[in-house]
């Protein structure tokens, strides 16, 4: 048995798993907003409960909105701002009185669906999210690859090849691909079409269902934003070349992206010609907390 934690923005969610990968409980709570304490004793009271169920302790890990810097331990990068500059896994360990492991929540996605999602087996799987955020992860064999500076697969703050826009993003940075790939992003580019049907869509797949009912205005803008997913993909394969690529987050819920990435891919990278299985996690929304559980391997647990 294992917990895994999913520490989102607005919920904590944990699971108790079994080594097969079986979900035998979950448990959902809303994150005590801006109160760092208050959002320890959450994670500690929902420990609490699973392990109770199971009668025994139980290794945890842990997804996070960020990262810990290497030689502070310190959290960064988190869009939960409350975390920023603490000792996350150390005040966790304090609390719980044993070791966790601890991994970016994109980290995390990409490890669940190597591990038994739409990427088991294949040796390198990229794990993206799509969403309010844009993130990756990188698994090679099984193995999340984290690197010195805790920002394997960080994609989404690079700037997105082709773009002359200086879009703002909320890390200094200007025409990061997470300005122009995640949900909002994608809004924009609905909003600034001069169509007043675009003009006030709420969401992704509002546009998504117009587009599929042969609206050409969003159909336009859907092949717009999958020729800019392309070219932010394209970087990956050009570098690390990887099995297959697994989609999550809200906006990986667009079917059409999947018939119109493939072609824009062999245009974009290096050589004309891609190969690269694109697809749909497994696990959807569920993938964050059961990669969180993957972070002890079976062996370890056992």
């Amino acid at each position: 048995m294992r917990i895994g934690i999913d520490l989102g923005g607005t919920k904590i969610e944990a699971v108790l798993m079994d080594e097969r990968g079986q979900i035998l409980q979950t448990l959902r709570v809303a994150t005590p907003a801006s109160h760092y304490t208050k959002t320890l004793q959450a994670i500690a009271e929902l420990v609490s409960q699973l392990e109770s169920e199971c009668g025994r302790p139980c290794p945890v890990g842990i997804g996070t909105p960020g990262s810990p810097a290497r030689a502070s331990g310190l959290m960064k990068n988190c869009n939960s701002v409350v975390l920023n500059g603490k000792a996350l896994q150390a005040d966790l360990e304090a609390l719980l009185r044993r070791d966790i492991r601890m991994a970016n929540d994109a980290d995390c996605f990409a490890l669940s669906e190597a591990t038994d999602g739409a990427g088991a087996g294949y040796n390198t799987v990229f794990g993206v999210i799509l969403g309010t955020g844009v993130g990756g992860g990188l698994v090679v064999n099984r193995q999340l690859i984290a690197g010195p500076n805790g920002l394997a697969g960080e994609w989404g703050h690079n700037p997105l090849p082709g773009a002359d826009e200086q879009r703002p993003c909320y890390c200094g940075g200007r025409d990061c691909i997470e300005s122009h790939l995640n949900g909002a992003g994608l809004l924009t580019m609905a909003a600034t079409s001069g169509r007043s049907e675009l003009n006030k869509l709420s969401s992704a797949q509002q546009l998504s269902i117009l587009a599929e009912h042969g609206n050409e205005y969003a159909a336009a803008i859907l092949q717009d934003y999958a020729r800019k997913l392309s070219r932010a993909l394209a970087t990956v394969i050009n570098i690390v070349d990887p099995d297959i690529i697994v989609l999550g987050g809200g906006l990986s819920n667009i079917q059409r992206l999947y018939r119109l990435l493939p072609p824009l891919l062999a245009e974009d990278v290096f050589g004309r010609d891609c190969v690269t299985p694109v697809v749909a996690a497994r696990y959807g929304d569920a993938s964050g907390v059961r990669g969180a559980a993957w972070l002890w391997p079976v062996a370890s647990v056992e």
